[in-house]
């Protein structure tokens, strides 16, 4: 009777077993057949795996750049379940970003970000899918922010206030090595934790360390096999624990967002707009009776995390390549210094109407965001409509991967692609010119809507810091490495740096 049961058992775990594997064969071959006749080339994959196990997940661009030279500028993977399309180089990002915008401006659904909050009814600004959610919700922080002085003279005062607090920290250091990383990440803090929350942290704030530490884990946490294994077995988000492990970083930081949020509530007052998060607060309050709004206290939160976070990471981390490229390059140091010299002198503090009057500056700032190339694939889009690009099909439905790093560093764009040479950005004359390659901040419906801000800080901070240091690496210390730790954002391997007062 026990042979006769564990016969059995043996009999149908072995059916189970070729059942799955057929049932795969099949979703493998519907998968092919659904595949239209000029759908772009690309690796063979493996049943149900698709092509993970083919990629670096720690270096998603590097594994890309290869794939780009076997299958061209447009190529297909299979992520699991998810048809992904890459694309690479100036025509083809900017054919499917700015000329079919209208229908690949939405995003991929991303159920990895369901434990943070994330649902239909909060979809926040950066990840949300394309609609009139985030239409609403992309016009409203456009306008608040604008309506705060994006692009006027009030919060250019805000950030040069906060630009004689990083100038103050770093005077304190009295030429001494240091790593520039932290207070370069709270100056940049405090402008958005202002715009946000109406917060400004001194720089030994225990609780402001601690953010930053976070945001730091959390970004490395959002890259990796894993995150892109759950995201295809949302399933697994299900197991109790599962999510609060692998994501420690990520619910840690919207913990501490979370806490900013409800303090803030206790001290709203509808009749005094401090700043984005009381605006919001009282949306919300117009929206009552109106269930189709997104203006809901579930997606107030996520707005203003994505926010905040995009806002923080991404400007700090160009200052920090800014000032490990000075290192690299102390003749380019001098010219701008020159150029600070001759157009500002040093009886005043910069203002945003000196740009136009520093080309070379503006050049080198350029030049460090696309040497930098600080977020090489963007964030992903989605077709909502079958698509052409470049002569090739792509379904409705697909993944769009845009490389920004293989526009920002095109050979044909650029004379040096892996060198930084401010040159790209000027002409023969000397006067200033942007290349149409220069896309950062990517492109089209979707361009960073924190672009008019980040533009701001970096000349401001920029130059403030070179008014008044030389920067110089400490006596006996190799030259750093110009190669950047990836992850989401690349950022600089840490490096030491005095800062000399001039």
């Amino acid at each position: 009777m026990a042979l006769a049961a564990q016969l059995f058992s043996r009999e149908t775990l072995t059916t189970m077993v070729l059942a799955l594997m057929v049932l795969l064969f099949l979703l493998e071959l519907s998968k092919r057949w659904r595949r239209p006749p000029r759908y772009p080339p690309g690796p063979a994959s493996i049943p149900l795996l698709g092509n993970i196990l083919q990629l670096d997940f720690k270096n998603l661009h590097g594994s890309f750049r290869q794939l780009r030279k076997k299958f061209g500028d447009v190529f297909s993977l299979q992520m699991i379940w998810t048809p992904v399309v890459v694309l690479n180089g100036p025509e083809a990002v900017r054919e499917a970003l700015v000329q079919k915008s209208e229908d690949t401006s939405d995003r991929p659904s991303l159920p990895v970000y369901k434990h943070l909050g994330f649902g239909p009814n909060a979809q926040g600004v950066i990840l949300a899918r394309y609609g009139e959610a985030w239409k609403e919700q992309r016009r409203f922080s456009l306008t608040t922010l604008r309506n705060f002085g994006l692009g006027k003279q009030s919060l250019e005062q805000w950030v040069t206030t906060e630009a004689a607090f990083l100038c103050s920290a770093f005077a304190s250091k009295e030429g001494q090595p240091f790593d520039p990383h932290y207070l370069l990440t709270c100056c940049v803090t405090n402008v958005i934790a202002s715009l946000t929350y109406g917060k400004r942290f001194n720089y030994d704030d225990h609780k402001l360390h601690k953010l930053l530490d976070l945001l730091e884990i959390s970004l490395k946490e959002d890259t990796g096999l894993m995150r892109e294994v759950i995201n295809e077995f949302p399933v697994l988000l299900s197991i109790p624990g599962l999510p609060q492990w692998i994501f420690q970083g990520q619910r840690a930081l919207f913990d501490i967002l979370d806490e900013f949020l409800e303090e803030h509530k206790d001290t709203w007052d509808p009749a005094q707009s401090r700043d984005l998060t009381d605006v919001f607060l009282l949306e919300i309050e117009k929206a009552k009776g109106s269930p189709g709004s997104s203006f809901n206290h579930e997606n107030l939160r996520i707005v203003l995390a994505d926010l905040f976070t995009a806002g923080m990471a991404t400007t700090a981390t160009t200052l920090q390549w800014a000032l490990l490229l000075l290192l690299l390059h102390p003749s380019v140091q001098r010219r701008v210094q020159e150029e600070v010299d001759q157009v500002i002198g040093r009886s005043r503090r910069p203002t945003l109407k000196d740009q136009a009057h520093m080309p070379y500056t503006n050049a080198v700032i350029h030049e460090i965001q696309r040497f930098s190339d600080i977020i090489p694939l963007g964030v992903p889009h989605r077709a909502s409509r079958d698509i052409e690009i470049q002569g090739f099909s792509i379904p409705k439905g697909t993944t769009l991967i845009t490389n920004l790093s293989s526009v920002l560093k095109d050979e044909s764009s650029w004379e040096w692609p892996y060198r930084f040479h401010p040159e790209h950005f000027l002409d023969a004359q000397g006067h200033f010119v942007k290349p149409e390659a220069f896309i950062p901040f990517s492109a089209g419906r979707r361009v960073c809507l924190g672009e008019p801000l980040a533009k701001m800080e970096l000349f401001l901070f920029f130059t403030n810091l070179l008014q008044d240091f030389n920067f110089v690496l400490p006596p006996g210390d190799p030259l750093p490495n110009d190669k950047g730790n990836i992850s989401f954002i690349l950022t600089p391997q840490p490096f030491q740096v005095c800062a000399v007062p001039r």
